[in-house]
């Protein structure tokens, strides 16, 4: 089959120059691979280059305090993959002496690595012949033979890992992979495609047929969860309250204002009434007003959430509270760094 000449002369033509794609050390594959799940390259680069900045190898990340990776991962979002990374890198540096596993089988034990990475990491640095399926490779591979299967269904996967297989040079898997990843990545895009200027366009069966739109099948996501988010920004004497998330909910072990969650849009008197069953603040002695009159609509792939901050001034001093110039030292979610920047702390 043509399939792997053609995309491999075509990745050799109009490949990125990304940083990792210039160095066969499987810890920074290995980094590069956990930013880009869930990221976009443009979004991700920096990320990596600062990680690599901060920490040149497996043993300074792992050596890392948690707190001081989620910093520089705040904003890419998805934080479970910086924990993960945190945890996976202790297991490299602390129980195999700093050296990655050199299977995608022994890869797929460390934490945060499931098949996809497994599989990218060891076809590029160990050359071992295993495919990798990611959401660039099932776009081409259901166009190219005309598979209306939902990639995201079980028979799928399973169709598009045994064609993945198929197509793939085993002598030179390394080249193969990166390939049909950029190929996806570059000229087979979701949206408007080039397809007259694609060099597998003779044989794509989406093409052919017409089904170029059509192709890959995703099956319906499940309905997307509102919560409703209001921060208490409680001042007092040049300070503020600052909490650490706990639990497995979203934004582990990441810092925020104390957060009540209600189950619609929240008043003041709701607020003000729970704050006071609360052991929040000191006393029941408090100013509080809304700082943006609208909610906002922070948009996660599984929920949208609303969210309120509402200055509160206090007249006692506050337990818990940091300097507010210091606010911007802790791993913060987004939408509260973006709050924490616009009230210039």
């Amino acid at each position: 089959m043509a399939f792997s000449p053609i995309i491999k002369n075509w990745y050799s033509d109009n490949k990125r120059n990304l940083p990792w794609r210039q160095s066969s050390d499987p810890y920074k594959i290995w980094l590069s691979e956990i930013i880009l799940q869930q990221t976009r390259v443009a979004q991700g680069l920096p990320y990596y280059e600062r990680f690599i900045s901060h920490f040149p190898d497996v043993h300074s990340l792992a050596e890392a305090e948690e707190e001081q990776v989620l910093k520089l991962w705040q904003g890419l979002g998805y934080y479970s993959r910086a924990r993960n990374l945190h945890h996976a890198a202790r297991q490299v540096s602390h129980e195999m002496n700093g050296d990655f596993p050199g299977t995608a089988a022994g890869l797929k034990g460390l934490k945060g690595v499931g098949e996809y990475t497994a599989h990218a990491i060891a076809s590029f640095c160990y050359n071992e012949p295993v495919a990798v399926v990611d959401g660039n490779v099932y776009r081409v591979l259901a166009r190219y033979f005309g598979i209306d299967l939902p990639v995201n269904s079980t028979a799928g996967k399973k169709l598009f890992a045994g064609k993945a297989a198929e197509v793939l040079d085993k002598n030179d898997p390394a080249t193969h992979n990166q390939a049909i990843m950029e190929f996806g990545a570059l000229q087979c895009v979701p949206a408007n495609p080039d397809c007259e200027n694609c060099p597998l366009s003779k044989e794509c069966v989406a093409f052919q047929t017409d089904r170029v739109s059509d192709l890959p099948v995703k099956t319906k996501k499940n309905k997307v969860k509102r919560r409703f988010f209001n921060y208490l920004v409680a001042l007092y004497d040049n300070k503020v309250i600052l909490q650490q998330r706990t639990g497995n909910d979203i934004w582990k072990n990441m810092y925020e204002f104390p957060l009540i969650e209600t189950s619609g849009p929240a008043e003041r008197e709701e607020l003000q009434e729970k704050i006071r069953e609360s052991s929040i603040l000191p006393d029941d002695d408090f100013i509080m007003e809304p700082y943006h009159e609208e909610a906002l609509i922070h948009k996660l792939s599984h929920q949208h959430i609303h969210t309120r901050f509402w200055i509160i001034h206090c007249n006692s001093p506050l337990e818990k509270a940091v300097d507010r110039e210091k606010v911007n030292e802790y791993p913060m979610p987004v939408l509260v760094a973006n709050f924490v920047r616009e009230l210039d702390f």
